[in-house]
């Protein structure tokens, strides 16, 4: 069946509908392109990754690209407040599946530098990595992911603290974020760069497939609201986004027009 409904390009906003099977291949030419790009302006280069389980394939891409990775500081969007070695880590995640092979000689800055428990109160976490965040530069790239809820980074719906972490005048880089409701596989505090600063960067990709989470888009496609924050950077015309859509049903109508 044909979906009744896509998205199309618009202002600061391209949509690429691509084929499931070429998805990550495709993206992961595409950053390298501009890590390229900006490594040849201004002799390096940020990228800015999300966690989660999502962003792997795209990182097993990445890195077997042949680039300057020596040049390359790769932070962080979002990180739970575990130590760094811990299996939940996003730092571990992407020690695991994007500093590998090639890409080995990228610097990771990580949101939390410790090995071992206990770790700092979330608050004096989320101050170390904003200053860490800062440090780094600006993102050549940022990668964000989106959840069926409407979540990106651990920007959450549920959050306590959302507003905070939403407010585009909100000077802080990073905020610690406490969610009503956490997810059983993932029950801790979280970090995460703001909406500010993720607008900061010079260039936003958003990779999306599925049928769920093509239901979430086209809802926060038409306004912007904190129920569901990706439509905070759907909506907004600071920064360059490019949306990278991977569904079947997208590209057969698409086909047809």
């Amino acid at each position: 069946m044909r979906s009744a409904w896509h998205p199309t390009s618009r202002g600061t906003l391209t949509v690429h509908l691509v084929n499931p099977a070429e998805l990550h291949v495709r993206l992961a030419q595409d950053i390298a392109q501009r890590l390229s790009a900006a490594i040849d302006a201004r002799g390096s280069a940020v990228l800015s990754v999300s966690g989660g389980k999502s962003p792997v394939p795209l990182f097993e891409a990445l890195r077997v690209i042949d680039m300057g990775w020596s040049h390359v500081r790769i932070t962080l969007v979002d990180e739970r407040c575990v130590p760094c070695t811990h299996p939940d880590s996003n730092a571990r995640l992407v020690h695991t599946h994007l500093l590998q092979g090639l890409a080995a000689k990228a610097h990771l800055v990580g949101m939390i530098d410790s090995a071992s428990s206990p770790l700092a109160a979330p608050s004096e976490l989320a101050h170390s990595a904003g200053q860490a965040l800062r440090a780094a530069g600006t993102a050549d790239v940022l990668v964000l992911g989106m959840g069926a809820d409407g979540h990106t980074a651990s920007l959450f719906p549920d959050a306590l603290n959302l507003a905070d972490a939403l407010d585009r005048h909100n000077s802080q880089t990073c905020v610690a974020m406490t969610l009503k409701n956490p997810p059983a596989s993932a029950p801790y505090a979280r970090l995460t760069q703001t909406l500010a600063q993720i607008l900061s960067s010079r260039h936003i990709v958003l990779p999306l497939s599925g049928a769920d989470k093509l239901h979430t888009l086209q809802q926060a496609w038409s306004h912007a609201t904190p129920k569901l924050p990706i439509s905070l950077v759907l909506q907004q015309s600071q920064t360059p986004l490019a949306l990278w859509l991977a569904h079947e049903d997208l590209l057969a109508e698409s086909s047809t027009t």
